[in-house]
């Protein structure tokens, strides 16, 4: 009887390109192909290794010359909201939330262009048309939702507002909010903010332990919400730990803080410790 085990992902890298965090960085990423049968087991194990999911392909940080992009996640079961939070919680608390399959609509993309266009409108997605947008949400080999919250209106023909859309992943060991976006508009309502209260609320009541936020970066104003949330890991070294401290983490490069290629992709573990091919 001839037996054929699973092929082990090949990894690569990408080519640098200008970093959207840190002014005069160049950015690198290592990534692979997520798909097949194992796509969702792949994903839950490199999603602990600081990987993140992009469609069909995860990807990691992997820049020659810094390593300040920290993977980060809270751990639901000590969470406890700060008085800002507890106030975003109670402005938003009229939102109605809907759960919904992973397939695009035009309100939502016509959200996440105002979206762009307000907050990111010189980034790598502010090109993005409304198929881009589509595969965006539906390419997706794993189980995921879109998350949406929407303002009741004393409409006949429409009796809600969408103001915030999250695509997220469920893992084994928590929710990973892909990419989630907002009516800039209601800038005093902190609406990303009570997306990532709602999300901690809902793995809570789902029995999951963490909730995967994406990248924190020191030194850069766009990320320095999510170092405001309390019980917050990052993933430093091959380990999670604790982030006390914001400032005790540093932007600055380290001319031997970065393993080679081939020394990063041989320590990645795979399900079933498949070997590894860079």
């Amino acid at each position: 009887m001839r037996h054929t085990l699973p092929l082990a992902p090949q990894f690569y890298v990408t080519a640098p390109q200008t970093c959207p965090y840190l002014a005069g960085r160049m950015e690198r990423k290592l990534f692979t192909a997520l798909q097949g049968e194992q796509a969702g087991e792949l994903n839950d194990t490199l999603s602990k290794q600081g990987f993140r999911r992009s469609q069909n392909v995860l990807y990691r940080p992997s820049c020659s010359d810094c390593s300040a992009c920290l993977s980060a996640r809270v751990r639901v079961k000590d969470f406890k909201p700060s008085k800002s939070q507890r106030r975003a919680t109670r402005r938003n608390e009229q939102l109605l939330r809907r759960t919904r399959a992973p397939w695009a609509t035009e309100e939502q993309y016509e959200l996440f262009r105002r979206y762009l266009d307000d907050r990111h409108a010189d980034g790598g997605m502010a090109d993005m048309d409304v198929f881009e947008f589509a595969a965006m949400i539906e390419e997706t080999p794993i189980k995921s939702r879109v998350i949406e919250y929407s303002q009741p209106i004393d409409d006949p023909d429409r009796q809600r507002q969408l103001v915030a859309v999250c695509l997220t992943d469920v893992l084994d060991d928590g929710l990973s909010m892909v990419y989630s976006f907002f009516d800039t508009d209601r800038q005093g309502d902190s609406l990303g903010t009570y997306v990532i209260l709602d999300h901690i609320r809902l793995a809570a009541e789902a029995g999951l332990p963490y909730v995967y936020l994406g990248y924190w970066v020191p030194g850069s104003p766009k990320m320095d919400y999510k170092a405001r949330f309390s019980a917050l890991e990052v993933y430093v070294g091959g380990e999670w730990i604790e982030m006390d401290d914001p400032a005790a983490f540093c932007a600055d490069p380290h001319p031997l803080s970065n393993d080679p290629i081939a020394e990063q992709v041989a320590a990645i573990t795979l399900p079933g410790s498949a070997p590894v091919r860079g």
